[in-house]
């Protein structure tokens, strides 16, 4: 099991206590060096007042987040945890997700989604009711894009006749993508166009505000990443997919204290069901206290892994 880690940059609110350059680095190094394999950063560019009023949160943006965290580590992978694809141009997107990894010596992971804000969408001028179908052509494109080569493609909102994208990613052959939702569609997508699926747990009184099926416990995540594998195998897919799942109790912004052996009960029961990376959240209303919670986990669950880990 691996573990990714929230960096609270959706804390915009608490100012210096979690979005300032410093505040970033210094969670980052502290994730480092408690163990975790990654830290994640949302994204909300132009959040709705009623989504807001209603439990949302806005976000620093994720690339200029990540940049920040990898200029202050050195192993650990930079995670979008989720970017909108049809929230702009895919070529940009592609540029951005580049230069991130080029910058930080291959350590990016895109996470990517449709989404479910339409309020979000319009602000953006993006298509809300067309969104799966740009999704599954931003992801097209920003492959091809990634290859160096010259690049002839059109879909929506974009006409490429002959383009050329420099410097490739460092990753070879490209940056992991992790395609996030519940639903079929976005299993679907995982299959054919990327290396990982993002469930998360969704209650069922949920799944309509948020647009995507119920997960509510490990045998309901369990059945699904069974029928992952049978999507797989129609599909004629032989590489693995890695599944990030979000930890019950433990999503961004969670108050719950940890209580360690509760947390690897839940870690082993994942595990059995094939997760292969954790996303988390942890407990903290200052910068320090969320310093002190990332450390105290290292300590009481990322140690408990060291021996398997890769030296």
């Amino acid at each position: 099991m691996k573990f990714s880690i929230q960096l609270p940059t959706d804390r915009v609110e608490r100012g210096s206590e979690f979005t300032t350059g410093e505040a970033v680095a210094e969670v980052a190094r502290a994730a480092e060096s408690a163990g975790f394999d990654a830290c994640y950063v949302t994204e909300h560019p132009f959040p709705s007042d009623e989504w807001l009023a209603s439990g949302g949160h806005h976000s620093l943006d994720p690339f200029v987040s990540l940049t920040a965290a990898a200029m202050a580590t050195e192993r650990l992978r930079l995670h979008t945890n989720i970017l909108v694809l049809p929230y702009r141009n895919p070529f940009l997107t592609a540029k951005s997700v580049a230069s991130l990894d080029v910058l930080s010596g291959g350590r990016t992971i895109m996470g990517v989604a449709a989404g479910y804000l339409e309020g979000e969408y319009e602000a953006l001028g993006a298509d809300f009711e067309d969104r799966n179908a740009q999704c599954d052509e931003a992801l097209e494109a920003i492959q091809l894009a990634w290859s160096g080569e010259s690049v002839s493609l059109s879909g929506r909102g974009f006409h490429a006749r002959a383009n050329t994208a420099l410097p490739r990613p460092l990753q070879r052959p490209h940056p992991p993508i992790w395609v996030g939702g519940n639903s079929k569609k976005a299993m679907e997508r995982a299959v054919l166009h990327a290396e990982g699926w993002s469930p998360f747990p969704l209650p069922r009184n949920f799944a309509g505000r948020t647009r995507t099926a119920a997960i509510e416990t490990a045998a309901d995540l369990g059945e699904k990443i069974e029928r992952l594998r049978e999507m797989a195998a129609r599909a004629g897919r032989s590489e693995p997919l890695d599944v990030n799942f979000v930890p019950f109790g433990f999503g961004m912004n969670t108050r719950q204290a940890l209580d360690a052996p509760a947390f690897l009960e839940q870690v082993a029961a994942l595990e059995a069901v094939g997760v292969t990376w954790l996303s988390l959240g942890l407990p903290g209303a200052s910068r320090s206290e969320y310093i002190d919670s990332v450390a105290d986990f290292g300590q009481s669950v990322i140690a408990r892994f060291a021996s398997s880990r890769p030296s």
